[in-house]
């Protein structure tokens, strides 16, 4: 087939009687002219059949025989037909045993299936009840946890009652607390400016210029310095012809003058006094007592620590008289720092004062400062028990018989 374009071409001649397959092809080669297939003869295209030779070895697959010109191929064998396929079978199952057929099975097993589904709601019963005792028992934890922390101290400070003198508590350090549970309030019911006897009946009132603090953990007494800044009491705290002790904490802030913390009396004179004053130049604590009539000069009788801090710094102060052997000792914390031997003490009318002292019939000695712990015994303390007082640990045995803001 042609694209319409004839083609030049010459004709190839038939090649040269003998010569073979002619055109360079060997005799033999399929493809020459004039022989007859098959028959063997030159131009035949098929060679013909081969003598056998016993003692020739059959070539390796691939390899040309001996003997045969390459590229002459042996006669192919005639075609026979391949055997015909078996007859196919008819569809249906095959050798071995028969699958099992899909009939359906005999009645299910009721009585199982209602075991598995009570197991089953015995489980589901089982975790509700150990979540519910769980969720319980986290409940009753939370509450108790609150309940504790509701019970315990407030974290917020008291306010401070208005007053004209400067609070010290932010400078100094807090007392131990010795504030019964029973009771904590500083003041008679009803009565905000009448001090609570936490162990007598002896409320102490106080004057126009004195007022209360309120502090995280406790409640002091505060003065100005001012001839109306005073509180006092209903009568007489101790009987000073006996042995008794008085004690405060007290804070000064006067460098100068004579400021007096507690006394006894309102006649001519105090019976006994105890605070700060300037002696022989020197500030300086002071436990004084009178020992004549009428408060005279000359009777006075008074202990004196110069040695130790006594502006703007906490101090309890506690004076004590020994009647037996007639001796009065002054306790700076629980320091004794001097003794003094006396007569007796002249017992003046009067009711305890806080904050002020009689003398020659009239008020002097106003404290400039807050005071606390005030607190009276029918006794001369020791030397152990004033330690205890200091920690707010006395024993059972030692117990005031009038105490005031503790």
């Amino acid at each position: 087939m042609t694209d319409g374009t004839d083609r030049p071409h010459s004709p190839q001649p038939d090649p040269a009687a003998g010569s073979g397959g002619g055109y360079g092809f060997p005799q033999g080669i399929p493809g020459g002219y004039g022989g007859r297939p098959g028959s063997g003869q030159p131009g035949s295209g098929v060679p013909g059949p081969a003598q056998p030779n016993p003692y020739q070895q059959e070539p390796p697959q691939g390899q040309p025989q001996p003997g045969r010109p390459l590229g002459v191929f042996p006669p192919a064998e005639p075609f026979a037909p391949a055997e015909p396929f078996p007859p196919a079978e008819p569809f249906g199952p095959g050798p071995g045993p028969a699958p099992e057929s899909f009939a359906s099975s005999s009645q299910p097993d009721w009585q199982a299936m209602a075991d598995r589904s009570e197991a089953q709601q015995r489980k589901r019963r089982l975790l509700t009840v150990g979540i519910g005792s769980l969720a319980v028992v986290l409940v009753a934890a939370g509450t108790a946890f609150f309940l504790l922390k509701g019970s315990g101290e407030p974290t917020d400070k008291p306010t401070a009652a208005a007053s004209g003198s400067p609070s010290p508590s932010e400078q100094s350090s807090e007392p131990p607390e010795s504030k019964t549970p029973e009771d904590d309030s500083p003041t008679v019911a009803g009565e905000p400016n009448l001090l609570r006897d936490r162990n007598g009946r002896m409320g102490i009132a106080l004057g126009p210029g004195a007022s209360l603090g309120e502090l995280s953990k406790r409640t002091e007494v505060r003065f100005k310095g001012t001839d109306d800044s005073y509180a006092q009491g209903a009568e007489a705290a101790v009987d000073v012809t006996k042995s008794f002790t008085v004690s405060t904490r007290a804070y000064n802030v006067a460098e100068t003058g004579s400021r007096m913390a507690v006394s006894q009396g309102d006649g001519v004179s105090y019976s006994f006094e105890l605070g700060f004053e300037v002696v022989n130049g020197k500030k300086a604590w002071v436990f004084r007592v009178q020992t004549g009539d009428k408060g005279q000069a000359a009777t006075a009788q008074q202990v004196v620590a110069d040695n130790v801090e006594t502006v703007r710094n906490w101090a309890l102060l506690t004076g004590t008289y020994d009647a037996e052997k007639k001796t009065i000792a002054l306790w700076v914390d629980d320091k004794m720092v001097g003794q003094a031997q006396v007569s007796g003490i002249w017992a003046g009318p009067g009711p305890l004062q806080l904050g002020r002292a009689r003398h020659h019939g009239i008020w002097s000695a106003a404290w400039d400062g807050p005071l606390d712990h005030i607190r009276v015994f029918g006794q001369a303390l020791g030397q152990e028990q004033i330690t205890g007082l200091k920690n707010n640990k006395l024993d059972k045995r030692t117990k005031p018989t009038h105490a005031w803001l503790i």
